[in-house]
């Protein structure tokens, strides 16, 4: 087994590949994703029996940010690394890993293994709404049992899941510390027909899809001239819903490119017209047989004639034609409390008739020497004062 840089053709051809598109690599680990991350250093990595030839078993896209007033890195694997973590054997290719981190000049390296831990159907997460509910509370749930054992062997060997410290430690609760979502909402799509899919929205969101078509709701796909109009709309969801993301138009911009540049179709800018006007705007990513809602907006006004709930089917039905065995709606949040602001988006999300889906979220481990721990615990620190 040998593990080495690689370039970004090698990469992507791996996960074309049968043994690549297996792993079910998602698109913060494809290389275009680091031309969207313009203030990190990108670093690409393969191992295998010969990784410049092609010959590899797993992939690893590394995004470096130099920590202030030092030459060292703290290093992301978003989602990653693309491996087979239900090898027993993860210290072949994990350690020389690590290894070749702390060469190119890592203190510390976080990363987000593919797993699932639990799941919990819709219907199920309906019936356990109430006051203080969450989530995790439910026992009634599918545990993964490889991602439990993946959790165990990354604890043997030193690493912490982000956020868990903030929450009594051990378990697969917290969060606080990811930098994805550590739960997620998935529409599963494999052996389903269009019919099947539709029977499996509930009645409101039949309703409001009905609806958005008796009114005139067109939905098309629109391209990069459109972006400033889906930033507009953005901008005045995150207002009207109280959260930030923190992105300019250029972060859309460049991300729009960059995925449609590696391949095209990668990303689909959704758009839903009533009456010549833009109301409504979604973002749609493909990688393999995957397909993600990353991003919506809408506007304020003529909300009744429900264009959002007209994208969502649209990209569900264009996510089935394209082959996908899952449509995943990305993060949602752990409250069941209808009290809450940010159960409305749990809400929504469970009418589709899909999955909440808790992930291992991320991990964290200093790397060997004293410099590296001194310097994680600076990083510790600077994060937890942001």
């Amino acid at each position: 087994m040998r593990l080495e840089p690689i370039g970004p053709e090698t990469y992507r051809a791996f996960l074309a590949s049968r043994t690549g598109s297996a792993l079910g690599a998602g698109f913060l680990q494809c290389p275009s994703w680091a031309h969207v991350k313009d203030a990190w250093r990108p670093l690409l990595l393969g191992w295998g029996p010969n990784p410049s030839a092609g010959q590899l078993h797993g992939v690893a896209l590394a995004l470096l940010r130099q920590f202030p007033g030092t030459r060292k890195y703290f290093a992301y694997l978003p989602e990653g690394p693309v491996a087979d973590w239900s090898d027993p054997g993860v210290d072949a290719w994990l350690d020389p890993l690590l290894g070749s981190l702390r060469q190119a000049g890592a203190f510390a390296v976080r990363i987000g293994p593919s797993p699932a831990y639990r799941r919990w159907s819709a219907a199920t997460l309906k019936a356990r709404t109430g006051p203080g509910a969450r989530v995790t509370d439910v026992l009634d749930c599918e545990v993964d049992p490889l991602g439990t054992a993946v959790a165990e062997r990354l604890r043997a060997r030193g690493w912490h899941r982000c956020g868990d410290h903030k929450a009594g430690g051990g378990g697969a609760v917290g969060g606080d510390g990811d930098a994805q979502p550590r739960h997620v909402f998935r529409v599963p799509l494999a052996g389903r027909t269009p019919g099947e899919l539709w029977a499996g929205l509930n009645q409101e969101w039949r309703r409001n899809v009905r609806r958005a078509q008796k009114s005139g709701v067109e939905v098309v796909v629109g391209s990069a001239a459109d972006l400033p109009e889906f930033y507009r709309l953005l901008c005045l969801t995150e207002r009207r819903d109280g959260f930030r993301l923190g992105r300019d138009l250029g972060y859309y911009e460049r991300q729009y490119a960059a995925l449609n540049a590696e391949e095209s179709g990668r990303m689909r800018l959704y758009l839903a017209r009533h009456q010549g006007e833009i109301l409504a705007a979604h973002t749609m990513v493909t990688v393999g047989r995957r397909v993600w809602y990353q991003t919506g907006a809408s506007a304020d006004h003529r909300r009744e004639v429900r264009p959002s709930n007209a994208l969502q089917w649209a990209m569900l039905l264009d996510a089935h034609a394209l082959g996908a065995e899952v449509y995943d709606m990305r993060g949602v949040p752990a409250t069941l409390d209808p009290a809450d602001r940010s159960y409305g988006l749990l809400r929504w999300k469970l009418g589709t008739g899909g999955e909440a889906v808790e992930t291992l979220g991320e991990w964290e481990r200093p790397l060997p020497g004293t410099t590296n721990h001194t310097l994680y615990r600076a990083f510790q620190t600077y994060l937890a004062r942001r």
